[in-house]
């Protein structure tokens, strides 16, 4: 036989106090008067009785649903193939949790309608917004600001009005090519994590053009192929400039993920990695060390992006301005074996 549920009314009886303070105490609703020392003896009670709200009345009481979106900029089939996107969403569900709070996926394709987001809020009763991976284009991200919809980015857009959480990308993406070139190569291809409508991927390859600019190398458009997400994009670029004729040494590739499928196009061309090309990656999702050779690549503090993206829009919805609007974490460079230098871990 099941135990029996632990209730609100078993919380106020061992705190000593009415149902009502309970449920205000339990669903922080502001503006009850209730003193510091009785919130602390729900609390206690709470903890010792092990009780659990229930997520229709805590959504009554405070009014709100205690769910958070995350929007996704893809398509479905790409957020599958995604490793990066894949830490970010375990990572957010466990930092959820603790907070009790919920994580509701959300897909959207259509960047043309303002009113797309506030139709999913409305419609899914969500507190708050993340978003992973803006883009550039993206109209409909302006509504939610506008409406006051509690909103951060995973990622940056151009301006100073977002909440957003991110790395300095053409940053870490300038040092990436900064080491293929103090290796000896000057003719280095790029392939992009994506299109260039996405703010992150626009910002890697800036990073790629700042590095060959600062080592006065002359910028080829030849050698600049543009990936989409999945490791597929990456053998058919990879394989589109291999067939090109076009020289090259070394490749940058913006995504580890799609640095896969590169690699794979690279040995179907009878090529070695790194003797005959050398190639460097971003992100360091947990496989691209184990794959051979192991790749090189820009190490992303995924756990401590989504942490603090999670904490920033909780907050947000609880009332609670945080200390920034915009995070910069810091990135940093591990050389293993793809780049054919000795394995370390740089981060100049």
């Amino acid at each position: 036989m099941s135990a029996k549920r632990v209730t609100s009314l078993d919380v106020a009886r061992r705190a000593g106090v009415s149902r009502t303070t309970v449920s205000f105490v339990l669903n922080d609703v502001e503006g009850m008067h209730i003193s510091k020392e009785t919130r602390e003896r729900v609390l206690q009670a709470a903890r010792e009785l092990g009780y659990v709200p229930d997520a229709a009345a805590q959504a009554l009481a405070s009014g709100r649903t205690q769910t958070i979106g995350l929007l996704l900029a893809r398509r479905p089939h790409a957020i599958a193939a995604d490793m990066y996107l894949n830490q970010i969403m375990g990572t957010l569900v466990r930092e959820f949790n603790r907070l009790g709070m919920r994580l509701m996926l959300q897909i959207v394709e259509d960047f043309d309608d303002r009113e797309a987001y506030l139709k999913l809020v409305r419609s899914n009763s969500i507190d708050g917004i993340l978003y992973s991976g803006p883009r550039v284009d993206d109209k409909a991200i302006v509504s939610l600001i506008e409406h006051g919809v509690p909103t951060v980015l995973m990622g940056a857009l151009p301006g100073p009005s977002y909440y957003c959480v991110d790395i300095d990308n053409r940053v870490a993406a300038r040092r990436a090519v900064d080491h293929l070139i103090q290796l000896g190569h000057s003719r280095i291809a790029c392939i992009t994590n994506a299109k260039p409508t996405y703010s992150a991927s626009n910002e890697r390859l800036l990073g790629y053009q700042d590095a060959l600019r600062n080592a006065g190398i002359s910028f080829d458009p030849a050698l600049v192929r543009y990936g989409d997400f999945e490791p597929e994009s990456g053998y058919h670029q990879m394989s589109d400039l291999l067939n090109s004729g076009t020289q090259f040494s070394a490749v940058f590739v913006a995504s580890d993920v799609v640095a896969f499928g590169a690699m794979a196009a690279i040995r179907e061309h009878n090529l070695r990695i790194p003797q005959d090309i050398a190639l460097v990656g971003f992100d360091d999702v947990p496989i691209s060390r184990y794959v051979d050779p192991s790749l090189t690549t820009v190490h992303l503090p995924i756990e401590e992006l989504a942490r603090c993206a999670g904490e920033m829009v909780v907050d947000l919805v609880r009332g609670v301005k945080p200390s920034k609007m915009q995070v910069l974490l810091d990135a940093h460079l591990l050389v293993r074996k793809s780049c054919g230098a000795p394995s370390t871990a740089s981060s100049k």
